[in-house]
């Protein structure tokens, strides 16, 4: 099993990480026997979040008799110092434990920082004071923010989108955290779900350049397991037609894209953005009749009623004109009914 080192954390890592967030779509019985599969088979770190519904709970199931064997990244949301102790203090009891290794501020629209309006990063301070946590960290969507964490010096982890779609200031973020000393928690190396050829991701995270680099996986099925359990003792090598593939893939998901993130949502008017937006790459990347059903339609048609508010394109991480990227993807998808 290779490993990766947290940046000065030195927290030492499973080069697999498991991503927590899909479990919560799983019955807890069968979250546990993942979580506890995944554990039992060398994968030592697990991340979720606050807002990942059950997840936390299912974690605290699968491990509260094991805690002080493995790793546990989670984050808040919380926009006040007082949500930010009302999230933490819940994590802490649904998952059983008394600390969490990394506790990071999810997806914040800002830098928080020492002092700020917002009291987050203060109330941070003094919860890792308390022993409530060890490593302070922050994950992000956007470069400009990113960049900011890394920059202060605040920071022990960023945990970022990076796989091998990533565009030069991706790998931008990357080097300046390896430079830093700051531990890189790569998230969407399977950029949600369209790349499927998931030993071209690994092999792509296990180039010399990217030893730093700790990718997380997002799994819900046993079958997702048992792949990525393969490569720790069968690694995939990075081939010739690997490297097709991976340029395929970039030639075809380049420019203007919807990532899934959904941190548009929820949709005033009822639209599933974060798959509708991409409907024409799913439609072309997996297996169609799945995303011509009769629900999947309703689903689409939704996008007539879209009141151009633009509360999505505010939201979105990566500035994409969303309306239009839903008016684009409709009208292709009726091409296929």
């Amino acid at each position: 099993m290779e490993h990766v080192i947290l940046g000065k954390t030195g927290i030492r890592v499973s080069k697999n990480g498991f991503g927590a967030l899909p479990i919560q779509r799983v019955a807890k019985a069968d979250a546990v026997y993942l979580l506890q599969k995944a554990f039992y088979n060398g994968i030592n770190y697990f991340d979720t979040a606050r807002a990942y519904s059950d997840s936390e709970e299912k974690l605290g199931a699968a491990f509260s008799y094991t805690r002080d064997r493995l790793i546990i990244s989670t984050k808040t949301a919380a926009q006040t110092a007082e949500g930010f102790w009302k999230d933490l203090e819940e994590s802490l009891r649904m998952m059983k434990t008394d600390y969490i290794d990394i506790y990071q501020f999810h997806n914040p629209a800002f830098c928080p920082k020492p002092g700020d309006e917002s009291g987050l990063y203060d109330a941070a301070l003094k919860a890792k004071e308390q022993g409530k946590f060890r490593h302070i960290g922050i994950t992000n969507h956007r470069i400009a923010v990113a960049k900011e964490a890394v920059e202060s010096g605040l920071y022990e982890t960023l945990q970022f989108p990076f796989s091998y779609l990533a565009a030069p200031a991706d790998l931008e973020i990357v080097e300046m955290c390896r430079s830093a000393g700051m531990g890189f928690i790569a998230m969407k190396a399977l950029s949600g779900g369209l790349i499927h050829n998931s030993a071209c991701a690994y092999a792509y995270m296990a180039q010399p350049q990217f030893a730093h680099v700790a990718p997380i996986w997002g799994i819900q099925r046993e079958s997702e397991l048992d792949e990525f359990l393969s490569y720790q003792t069968c690694p995939p090598k990075l081939t010739g037609e690997m490297k097709r593939i991976m340029e395929k893939d970039r030639e075809q998901l380049s420019g203007d894209f919807c990532r899934g993130c959904g941190y548009c949502m929820p949709c005033p008017a009822g639209i599933e953005i974060n798959n509708c937006a991409r409907m024409s790459l799913m439609l072309r990347r997996a297996p169609q009749e799945g995303w011509l059903s009769e629900e999947w339609q309703a689903k689409m048609k939704k996008i007539e009623n879209c009141l151009h508010c633009g509360s999505c394109m505010k939201k979105c991480p990566y500035g994409l004109n969303t309306p239009l990227l839903l008016e684009k993807n409709y009208e292709d998808y009726k091409t296929f009914l």
